[in-house]
């Protein structure tokens, strides 16, 4: 066992690995002198600095080390994407103690700039401590590796670069993210600041595309039962499950660093919550637990608007309460007109969905509720004179306009109608949205 375990420390993964070790371990001595001597004081600048004392060489030797880690860390992380694809610890292991080593030098830069605020300080001192755990982690387990990997992709970059924009589900994140402008414009009267629309968008892109992720790589052998998903990247085998996790984890953490540093804290939580939400309540428990899967689980995807709204704000009003209402009443009829069509595909997997359990016929009649339930959430606003003539005359007729689509789904049945009424929900979600905002701003 000894001999064994002295054989697979050799590999090159694996000295890679004591030698990223090592180098945070220096890295975070000197960091820790930098703080005791106030040396930053004396060296000011990032990611460079001239010293104006002795003291401040403690400084820059600290941001030398930083930059002499980072290269350690990026052939680490090269090695693993490369060589250990097939690893289901080693490669998101690497990939969240990257994105742990290089936000908190994103925090750490952030900090200074920004005269070191409460929730930054620490989120600096909780990212230093997953770092070392996330580090120690990837050290004992590449430890066990009794040979190095071998590189042996499958298909070509722009097919793997393909499969991962598929891994994200680009058009759920795109309606995702029109719903996150809404409430960004809607929350603050007017159209937003180009700083803020691009970080509070992008990381909500990203807080959206990594869970999409992370919902693939628990899908992934549900997906291969059903027709619709059968073919997604990890359900055909074309990314290999850790890929899928490593992914979507690095996405989730680059999104609340992002939030955190460039928007502000409200925002980064609800943006956290709503992957925490999707991820575990839904995908994990949820989904394959009750027929109220999608009704409960809407809400994951009700909070981006509430993102926006507080990113403009930094609070929730009644106002973004409503926006989240009007998205939580939106998703089961949109939802079930969708397992209506894919039916027998829900059936294979196992998936308790209404039509599935309780008939298709009662579904039927539920889209019709909620859709009426819906539309009268939709004309809250107006009613606490939270929006204008506008956006009232745009709610009525985008209102009549699907309340007719679930008639029709009510009292005609069948794919063709159920289909109908799932692209023109998702039609009238951005539109109402888009009214909301011309609503706000004129």
């Amino acid at each position: 066992m000894i001999n064994e375990m002295r054989y697979s420390i050799h590999t090159s993964f694996a000295r890679r690995g004591v030698l990223l070790l090592a180098s945070v371990f220096v890295l975070t001595i000197v960091g820790r002198l930098v703080t005791i001597t106030n040396a930053a004081l004396f060296c000011p600048g990032w990611p460079v600095c001239i010293p104006t004392d002795r003291i401040g060489y403690i400084k820059l030797f600290h941001l030398i080390l930083v930059g002499m880690a980072s290269l350690v860390m990026i052939e680490v992380w090269r090695k693993a994407w490369r060589e250990q694809r097939h690893h289901p610890s080693i490669l998101p292991l690497t990939t969240v103690t990257g994105v742990l080593f290089f936000g908190q030098a994103f925090v750490g830069a952030i900090e200074v700039t920004s005269h070191y605020p409460t929730h930054l300080v620490v989120l600096h001192g909780l990212t230093a401590v997953a770092l070392w755990v996330s580090l120690a982690m990837l050290v004992f387990v590449s430890g066990t590796l009794k040979e190095d990997g071998v590189a042996d992709y499958q298909f070509g970059w722009r097919q793997r670069v393909k499969d991962f924009v598929i891994l994200s589900k680009p058009v759920i994140v795109l309606l995702l993210l029109v719903t996150t402008y809404g409430g960004l414009v809607a929350g603050g009267k007017a159209f937003p600041s180009a700083s803020l629309t691009l970080w509070t968008l992008l990381g909500g892109a990203l807080a959206a595309g990594g869970s999409s992720a992370l919902n693939q790589y628990i899908d992934r052998e549900l997906d291969k039962n059903m027709q619709r998903t059968s073919k997604r990247p990890l359900a055909d085998g074309r990314l290999t499950p850790a890929e899928g996790l490593s992914y979507g984890l690095a996405l989730c953490l680059l999104s609340y660093y992002l939030m955190a540093g460039y928007v502000n804290l409200l925002a980064a939580l609800l943006s956290l919550a709503g992957i925490f939400y999707y991820v575990f309540f839904y995908s994990v428990w949820l989904k394959k637990a009750t027929v109220q899967n999608i009704v409960i689980g809407g809400g994951a995807g009700a909070i981006p608007p509430m993102v926006g709204w507080a990113a403009a704000t930094g609070n929730l009003s009644l106002g973004a309460w409503i926006l989240f209402a009007i998205i939580f009443m939106w998703t089961p009829p949109h939802f079930w007109a969708l397992a209506i069509v894919r039916l027998k595909d829900y059936e294979r997997a196992g998936v308790p969905m209404l039509p599935v359990v309780e008939g298709e016929e009662k579904t039927r009649k539920q889209i019709l509720i909620y859709t009426v339930e819906l539309i009268a959430v939709t004309l809250l606003l107006p009613i606490f004179n939270l929006a204008g003539t506008i956006y009232l005359v745009s709610a009525l007729v985008l209102g009549a306009f699907l309340l007719y689509a679930a008639w029709n789904v009510w009292r005609v049945g069948g794919n063709k109608t159920a289909w109908i009424m799932y692209r023109w929900s998702s039609m009238y979600l951005a539109f109402i949205f888009l009214a909301l905002m011309v609503d706000a701003v004129v």
